[in-house]
């Protein structure tokens, strides 16, 4: 293993002083000479849309680029249940402190702890943001903010506006966003994809895209480059994110030199409708929030083919509050998620395939009321049964975990720079909060801090020593790439094959799912990796891309994507392996408590895993970033 010394640029001092002492010694950009440099923010979801519009705000030249057709499309609208801050409204013994404890223990001691608390810090100014752009928050009688409980906290710190909170949230940021595109200090470049990150003497200058309706590939230069492009779980095929989301502008990046950090941390859902079958495109994600008034249980008998209603209480298993007391339906994901998993793999689970968990809610309407119930769900129960055909008013949800997150991504430092010099990572396309596990209604939180609120500090200090040079897309750098974007493009196109891009994404999908999904073992992560080097050597020999280059072809966009994640699948599988510890999302079967909880291994994985490219995958090189607990100490993780 190389010896790469990666420098985080964590500040001196006391936790609670580093942000605001960073602040005061990082170099500041002149405000008259703001606009001589022009910021590329590629995405428009809440670390994208609020990156863009505050950068403008500033002064910057911006060009933001978004995948879909306008930037209210962006997956950010399926975070439905809310945002964390620590403004302890309830008065039920939150703090900044605790909501960076529960998210360092949330992560299973696997996050920095510089980088957490100041998340958490600036959690309090978040909400101030959304409240002045007129997010519709939910509100007591008395007209406070109200909150509820998320997975992995004690308190209720979670602001929401109803099952919506992450498209109310986005409309604020999109507002920001186009009060910046009339002012003419943002342009908006919509149905474009990144293809490629061009690299001029070791800086990041600018990107190629493809032109979605066109087909045309196009160079943009810039001064910086900010990636906020999600994350990567249609690497499983079936997932909740968006068919569209993809991780192929983080590889792209990858295979220029940007480390890839932590790429098996991955997050399954626990509350998503089942799969029922090869016919479908994603999965549906019902917001984590239900968990608050809902409750999880299965039959106490194996095969119980009972309609739920005709199952007496006594015979029923509430497994989450039998098995966590302190938490009950509220434990982190992670261990919600592999709680539902086991007891259906012995025989537990409910539904047509015996894959799924009731999810019921008749305690809470009988406690509390159906109008109240509504009130708090109303458009989650609506999409429920728009979908199912049945009325989770009557009778409960039935509910399955899914790929939903993932932790992993592209190496950053303090400033959320990449170790390419010039690229920057916002939100869910870096790695850097959630440890080997995300709490939920932590997402939201995370894109709009990086977006509002640090990316406009920590990029003056780099642009301040890089002065504007009036690059343009003439330089022969930019040539080179689209030509290689143009020469891939053309292979794909010319092979010809017998078999779709759809049935090879399938095929990755499932060994993902079935050897790096919710638990792994070195036997089956050494299976995937040869089964995903076989599939990615049949796909370049047997793909059938249909259509041209020069217009809408979306058997074309998905072949680059799928050529990507025929690669980042294997790296994931080789990070699992090489990891042997369990830890948050990472379950490796080898290491579990006696009561089949994860095992950390803190003398021997106590770090990050930074992979750097080298050619072929196989090839890549692991580096380590040491992480030292100073103000939360590793323990083993209980929510008994």
């Amino acid at each position: 293993m190389s010896q790469v010394v990666l420098d985080a640029k964590i500040p001196k001092g006391p936790i609670e002083d580093k942000w605001s002492n960073h602040k005061a010694s990082v170099k500041l950009v002149n405000p008259a000479n703001k606009r001589k440099y022009t910021i590329i923010v590629v995405g428009t979801g809440l670390a994208g849309a609020s990156a863009a519009a505050s950068l403008a705000e500033l002064g910057y030249n911006v060009l933001n680029f978004c995948i879909q057709d306008s930037p209210r499309r962006a997956h950010s609208v399926a975070a439905q249940g809310g945002i964390n801050a620590a403004k302890n409204y309830q008065n039920d013994g939150d703090s900044v402190f605790r909501l960076f404890h529960d998210t360092i223990k949330g992560g299973d001691y696997r996050a920095r702890e510089a980088n957490v608390y100041r998340l958490a810090e600036l959690s309090l100014n978040i909400i101030d943001q959304a409240v002045a752009q007129g997010v519709p928050f939910a509100r007591e009688y008395g007209g406070m903010l109200a909150n509820r409980s998320f997975g992995g906290a004690q308190v209720s710190r979670t602001f929401y506006a109803r099952g919506q909170t992450g498209q109310q949230l986005l409309l604020g940021a999109y507002s920001a966003l186009m009060r910046q595109v009339a002012a003419g200090r943002v342009k908006l470049y919509a149905r474009r994809e990144m293809l490629d990150l061009v690299v001029i003497d070791g800086r990041a200058r600018g990107i190629i895209c493809r032109n979605l309706i066109t087909g045309e590939i196009e160079a943009y230069a810039g001064d910086a480059v900010c990636l906020a492009t999600g994350g990567y779980s249609t690497v499983y095929y079936l997932s909740t994110n968006a068919v569209n989301s993809n991780g192929t502008a983080a590889w792209r990046c990858f295979k220029k030199g940007a480390f890839f950090a932590n790429p098996c941390f991955t997050q399954i859902h626990p509350t998503c409708l089942p799969e029922t079958g090869s016919g479908q495109s994603k999965l549906t994600l019902m917001s984590e929030s239900l968990r608050n008034d809902g409750r999880v249980w299965v039959p106490k008998k194996k095969g119980d083919t009972r309609p739920p209603h005709e199952i007496p209480e006594d015979e029923r298993d509430y497994f989450l509050e039998r098995r966590y007391p302190a938490f009950g339906n509220l434990v982190p994901r992670d261990i919600a998620s592999r709680a539902a998993k086991a007891i259906c793999d012995e025989g537990y689970g409910v539904g047509p395939t015996g894959r799924a968990v009731y999810l019921d809610f008749a305690e809470a309407i009988n406690r509390l009321g159906i109008d109240v119930i509504r009130e708090r769900y109303g458009n989650l129960f609506d999409m429920y049964r728009e979908i199912t055909g049945e009325d989770p008013y009557k009778t409960p949800m039935r509910i399955y975990p899914a790929p939903h997150y993932t932790m992993g991504g592209l190496w950053v430092d303090y400033n959320l720079m990449t170790t390419i010099p010039g690229l920057y990572a916002l939100g869910e396309a870096n790695f850097s909060d959630h440890g080997a596990n995300r709490l939920g209604a932590s997402a939201l939180m995370q894109g709009l801090a990086d977006g509002y609120f640090i990316i406009p500090v920590t990029i003056g200090d780099f642009l301040a020593d890089h002065r504007p040079d009036g690059l343009s897309t003439d330089h022969p750098a930019f040539a080179q790439a689209i030509k290689d974007v143009e020469d891939q493009i053309k292979r794909l196109l010319s092979i010809k094959g017998k078999k779709t891009v759809r049935e090879f994404h399938w095929e990755l999908g499932r060994i993902m799912w079935d050897y790096v999904g919710m638990a792994r073992n070195a036997q089956g992560l050494t299976k995937a990796i040869s089964d995903i080097r076989a599939l990615r050597e049949e796909f370049w020999k047997n793909v059938k891309v249909v259509g041209e280059n020069e217009d809408y072809n979306k058997s074309l966009e998905f072949a680059g994507r799928v050529a990507d994640y025929l690669e980042l699948g294997e790296l994931m599988a080789m990070d699992a392996l090489d990891r042997e510890e369990s830890c948050g999302g990472h379950f490796r079967e080898e290491y579990q408590t006696p009561d089949g909880e994860a095992l950390r291994r803190d003398d021997l994985f106590c770090h990050v895993s930074v992979w750097e490219h080298k050619g072929d995958i196989k090839d890549s090189v692991r580096h380590k970033e040491p992480l030292e607990f100073e103000y939360v100490k590793p323990t083993q993780r209980s929510y008994k």
